[in-house]
């Protein structure tokens, strides 16, 4: 799979916009390990201590009373396609074009997935169906999926249009049920009412419960048992890409100081302050104890700190279509402002070339907008500068968003 991925990708503006990041990406990590040889030769107990003391006030912190879930809803798009369309089951099929936005399992057999250029799919998988996108029907499914999450935790969080967090430390109380029975019975319920199935985790916390929902994927069930000893162990021998804040970037840096699994953590725990930073350090801490919150509560009760949206097309590059993009995007911004009750005093505009660099610029207005018109307004003048800095602009994406709402 992945030597056709990458003869399928070489050559292309997608592959060498990679590479360029990788070579950055090298750069910085052959820092990260002269500046680790440069720790090795000095005296690091007090960082060790501070780490140790650190770990101690964690374990304080350390709440087992509570049943966490995230449930996850399998290859949600494709699962309501092919509600629709049922001849799609038993074939590789994904939706989106340009860029698959999801594919069901038989796709995935063959190496497709999720956020991959359709042309490179289509190279491992010839026979791949691809349907476009239709958000109104995959919002008015996930919609049923809500209706019953809420006779579980009338205060779930939805995390995205197909995932959520729950808290079913009543529901279990009040029903007398275990966990893992409490949670069949919500799967089972799920599937019954709107015909999809769904993956769930269940542990202590927010963050095992997302790591543990993923182990019995399509249409099961995990459950991290709550002791200290279980969870632990759970943890060190997790890759560290499984644990959601870790991603492709901090997952080579991390391998590079040999940090494989967050178990490793531990043992290198003097040097992440030092690498890292403070905050990356405190996270690393938190993740190896396998620590995470416990409340639940619904995404609107969060403070926000941004509003925005964002679109991805075929290559654009027209002055007219470029400028009803933009207008298009400013009125869908007005609408996720509305639904939040929000005002951005400062807009930032995001596009991504067609050889998929990504700029970004930001204007404070003079008054908090919410409006698409001024919205536009205020946008309209950033992206003509870019223009004039890039002759012959094309885009495939182009996003606004609202900050220090």
């Amino acid at each position: 799979v992945s030597e056709v991925i990458y003869n399928a990708s070489k050559g292309s503006k997608f592959f060498n916009n990679e590479e360029s990041r990788d070579k950055n990406l090298t750069q910085k990590i052959e820092k990260i390990l002269a500046r680790k040889r440069q720790l090795e030769r000095i005296d690091l107990t007090s960082d060790l201590r501070r780490a140790d003391d650190y770990i101690t006030e964690l374990e304080l912190s350390r709440d087992l009373s509570q049943i966490v879930v995230h449930v996850d809803c399998d290859a949600f798009y494709a699962a309501v396609e092919e509600l629709d369309h049922p001849e799609l089951k038993h074939v590789p099929m994904a939706v989106g074009k340009g860029v698959l936005t999801t594919c069901n399992y038989h796709a995935r057999k063959f190496g497709c997935r999720s956020g991959m250029a359709g042309f490179v799919a289509m190279k491992l998988c010839p026979q791949l169906i691809c349907l476009p996108l239709n958000f109104e029907k995959y919002t008015k499914k996930a919609q049923e999926v809500r209706e019953v999450l809420a006779q579980y935790d009338a205060r779930f969080q939805s995390a995205s249009m197909d995932e959520a967090y729950l808290n079913i430390t009543q529901y279990c109380a009040d029903h007398d049920m275990s966990p893992d029975e409490a949670v069949s019975q919500l799967r089972a319920q799920v599937f019954e009412s709107a015909k999809i199935t769904i993956s769930a985790g269940v542990a202590a916390n927010a963050r095992i419960a997302k790591i543990a929902s993923n182990r019995n994927k399509p249409n099961g069930q995990f459950r991290v048992a709550s002791d200290r000893a279980t969870i632990m162990a759970f943890m060190r021998d997790l890759p560290t890409r499984k644990v959601n804040g870790i991603g492709r970037v901090f997952e080579r840096e991390l391998d590079a100081i040999d940090v494989k699994t967050c178990g490793d953590i531990y043992l290198h725990r003097a040097f992440l302050c030092k690498l890292f930073g403070e905050k990356a350090f405190h996270f690393l801490m938190q993740v190896h104890l396998g620590l995470g919150h416990t409340s639940v509560r619904p995404s609107e009760e969060h403070e926000r700190k941004s509003v925005g949206t964002e679109s991805t097309f075929r290559d654009m590059s027209g002055r007219e279509e470029l400028r009803a993009k933009l207008r298009w995007i400013a009125e869908e911004l007005e609408k996720d402002l509305a639904r939040t009750q929000h005002k951005g005093r400062t807009l930032v505009l995001k596009i991504k070339l067609h050889t998929y660099e990504v700029l970004t610029r930001q204007v404070v207005p003079p008054k908090a907008v919410a409006a698409a018109d001024d919205l536009y307004a205020y946008a309209l003048p950033m992206f003509q500068k870019l223009e004039r800095e890039i002759p012959g602009m094309k885009l495939r994406l182009m996003g606004l968003r609202c900050t220090h709402l």
